[in-house]
């Protein structure tokens, strides 16, 4: 293995009375590519500054190899100068350079700074980034406001990008597509798993089984000890005091233990009762703005209990039709009904009226008070907070305090105790850990009313849509059964012919004519090796499955760990390399079956 490039050893940090980090070791080798995986609050941002070297540690070192080039993308860049041209270039890098990055990501170099999307100013902190060609790549939330095929742009640039990464992110296909190590921030410390997020989950729970077997150990250890304790350590207090002093350690272990204990989130979503059976219905809806068709014709009915995900590009009318559809904006033609006995709830990606200068409490009782009404009854506002993992001390505190999953998970908990039966959620997985992300699944997969989603995250929409509504930026609106996967696998090269963005400055002209060329023998389908892995991909996703489903019921035996650690490591092992192949070959027939398809229309 080649020497690290940057590496944390033994490093502490507290932020306050609260330890952050306590004897950290963390290595970076050249061209590797790692997940930074934990909790909101753990300081999975606060180590990415570190190792950026913004942050000085309390105690430990920070090493870097001489001349190590870093390139740090927060969670929330600011874009400064006067053009984007300007800032890609600040930190150093060639313009030719930086306008490659930005044409890369469909940027404009000369467009000002100002008003820009959250998106735009995502994408452009992700071009200077790679216009810096570093050694060193530190991404904080980079899926955060890019839509899904600029999610997977920026999968291209990392595949190909000779830099070693370390990525923050809530995104599992983004991690399970870009990573092949992980590092888990938990217990202020940080554990190593030389394998992508894809084998993460299954590592985790081997971790926790045995964690939990050790502390069934403690447990047992310290009833004994008790038990000595109350029964002879006064007549042989001497000769037995080194006895004590270890039992007193055990009860700190034990103290310990407990104290990393985390809360269990209590999430629910206040019910307004039912609505009606049919609870949008729209005929022929079409919009557009000046020359610009966002929507052509398009028909659709949601009924009560449909989870309906909506994907497209930015600026491809996503919001503009979820607005439609509540009656918010008229549509040029066509019509729009909305059913009976509807109540919404609306959270936006935007947070913009979370307050920098707001204490917690006042955004969850907005009316004053010391009461949140939660499913029709009155909860003290510091229970419910709990209830979403906030401190009685936090509660006192500043929104500008929290960290940016903890200001969703603020959002969702006003939200979610507001009564509805129709819930509409913008981006709501951005910022969130994955353990909340995996709560909030199932709090909605449980929830009686209707669900619309607007999001990019491919493995949430995944788990749960019933349908998706893809827009394509040029009018088009497909609605497909089920998840992202279903869409692509019933709709090949839906997106693949999308113009450049608007933004996108027009190619520069030619100044001489070039010579001609002899024409080349146009193919009209795909070779014999295309061919044979087209089929095997199928045959791959018809069967991997029900075998994934089969390796999952045999690992849910609470018992299999303790009776048979090696057979449950065998089993994780093949579950993950099952998922990667089902992945893998879920991918390459996308690929193929849009390369048939342009082959035999001569697209």
């Amino acid at each position: 293995m080649k020497p690290p490039i940057l590496a944390l050893k033994n490093v502490r940090l507290a932020d306050g009375p609260k330890m952050l980090f306590d004897g950290v070791n963390l290595a970076v080798e050249p061209r590797s590519r790692a997940c930074l995986v934990g909790r909101n609050g753990a300081g999975k941002t606060t180590l990415l500054k570190m190792l950026a070297g913004q942050i000085q540690p309390d105690d430990g070192e920070r090493a870097v190899q001489p001349a190590t080039r870093i390139a740090y993308v927060p969670q929330e860049p600011e874009i400064v100068g006067a053009t984007l041209l300007d800032h890609c270039i600040a930190g150093g890098a060639a313009e030719y350079q930086a306008q490659a990055a930005l044409d890369i990501f469909g940027i404009d170099p000369e467009k000002s700074t100002a008003g820009l999307s959250g998106g735009e100013i995502r994408r452009v902190a992700l071009a200077r980034a790679f216009a810096e060609d570093p050694d060193l790549l530190l991404l904080d939330e980079p899926t955060n406001h890019l839509d899904i095929l600029a999610i997977e742009s920026l999968e291209a640039e990392l595949a190909s990008s000779r830099a070693a990464m370390v990525i923050v992110s809530h995104d599992r296909a983004f991690l399970e597509r870009t990573t092949q190590r992980s590092f888990w921030l938990e217990h202020r410390k940080v554990r190593r798993l030389d394998k992508g997020f894809a084998a993460f989950d299954a590592w985790v729970e081997q971790v926790l089984a045995a964690e939990a077997e050790e502390g069934r150990k403690i447990d047992k250890k310290l009833e004994q000890e008790e038990h000595w304790l109350q029964r002879g350590v006064t007549g042989r207090r001497a000769r037995n005091e080194g006895r004590r002093r270890a039992l007193m350690d055990l009860r700190q272990v034990k103290v310990e233990r407990l104290r990393e204990v985390r809360g269990d989130m209590n999430m629910g979503i206040a019910s307004s009762g039912l609505s009606g059976q049919r609870v949008i219905e729209a005929k022929g809806i079409a919009k557009g703005f000046g020359e610009r068709t966002l929507l052509k014709s398009f028909s659709t009915r949601i009924l009560r209990g449909d989870r309906v995900a909506i994907v497209g590009p930015n600026g491809a009318g996503k919001t503009t039709l979820v607005k439609m559809l509540l009656g918010q904006i008229a549509p040029d033609e066509g019509s729009v009904k909305l059913g009976a006995n509807l109540e919404i709830a609306y959270i936006d990606q935007a947070r913009a009226d979370l307050k920098p200068d707001m204490m917690l409490r006042d955004v969850l009782t907005p009316l004053g008070g010391d009461q949140v009404m939660v499913r029709g009854l009155p909860k003290h506002v510091n229970a419910y907070a709990k209830d979403f993992l906030f401190t009685d001390a936090q509660i006192r505190q500043p929104v500008r305090s929290l960290s940016g999953g903890e200001r969703n998970r603020l959002l969702l908990a006003r939200a979610l105790a507001t009564p509805a039966n129709l819930l509409i959620l913008d981006e709501p997985t951005n910022d969130l850990d994955m353990d909340t992300l995996d709560l909030l699944e199932d709090l909605l997969a449980d929830f009686e009313g209707t669900l619309i989603l607007v999001s990019h995250d491919r493995d949430f929409i995944d788990r749960l849509a019933t349908s998706t509504i893809a827009l394509n930026g040029r009018g088009d609106v497909v609605e497909t059964p089920g998840g992202w996967q279903d869409f692509l696998r019933q709709n090949p090269g839906y997106f693949g012919a999308i113009s450049a963005p608007a933004s996108t400055p027009p190619a520069p002209k030619v100044a001489a004519k070039a010579a001609p060329q002899a024409p080349e023998s146009k193919k009209t389908k795909l070779s014999f090796k295309d061919q044979h892995r087209l089929k095997e991909a199928e045959g791959l996703m018809l069967s991997l499955p029900a075998k994934i489903a089969k390796l999952e019921a045999d690992m849910a035996d609470p018992a299999l760990y303790t009776r048979d650690p090696a057979g449950f490591d065998k089993l994780t092992k093949s579950h993950a390399h099952a998922q990667a192949e089902l992945v893998k070959a879920e991918e390459d027939w996308m690929k193929l079956e849009e390369m048939r398809e342009a082959l035999e229309t001569g697209l």
